[in-house]
């Protein structure tokens, strides 16, 4: 049973996490670049509208990863050790990046792409995009974290 577990831990980890940390890295670029005008600026635009709704998508399927690990990690009987603790607490802390900063600071973006160029909320919109690029790269150090947390694990007892 924990093999059968950890295979699926692993496989929605890569399959909705990974969707997830990229959509969130290339957000920022083309939010720049549709907000800024120019020649490309409808397929930036519809690329920008797709970014946010893979990160949508994606962070909704992505609860299914903490879930099954703490199955795992019950059936495998390491729920008190230090590095699963750890994992737990940046996992959360990398779920509340993406919903009270990326999530929102996307919506902006998007919302302002409907909004006069010169407008003082288009300028609000661009402003708040400021941080992004920044909070992206947290959001997914704070994964890879966990990554490395989750092969190395320090202190574990089980021997693997």
């Amino acid at each position: 049973m924990a093999k059968f577990l950890l295979s699926l831990h692993v496989l929605a980890s890569v399959l909705f996490i990974g969707p997830v940390a990229v959509a969130v890295s290339m957000f920022p670029r083309r939010a720049k670049a549709a907000l800024a005008g120019g020649p490309e600026q409808a397929a930036d635009a519809g690329m920008l509208r797709l970014l946010h709704r893979i990160t949508q998508v994606y962070a909704l399927l992505g609860v299914t990863v903490p879930v099954l690990g703490i199955g795992v990690a019950q059936v495998m009987d390491v729920l008190g050790q230090s590095w699963l603790i750890a994992s737990m607490v940046l996992t959360a802390v990398a779920a509340l990046a993406l919903l009270l900063f990326v999530l929102p600071a996307q919506q902006a973006a998007v919302d302002a792409l409907g909004m006069e160029s010169g407008s003082e909320d288009h300028g609000k919109a661009v402003k708040g995009l400021a941080l992004l690029p920044m909070t992206a790269g947290v959001f997914n150090l704070l994964w890879a974290v966990v990554v490395v947390l989750m092969i190395v694990r320090p202190g574990s007892t089980t021997g693997a």
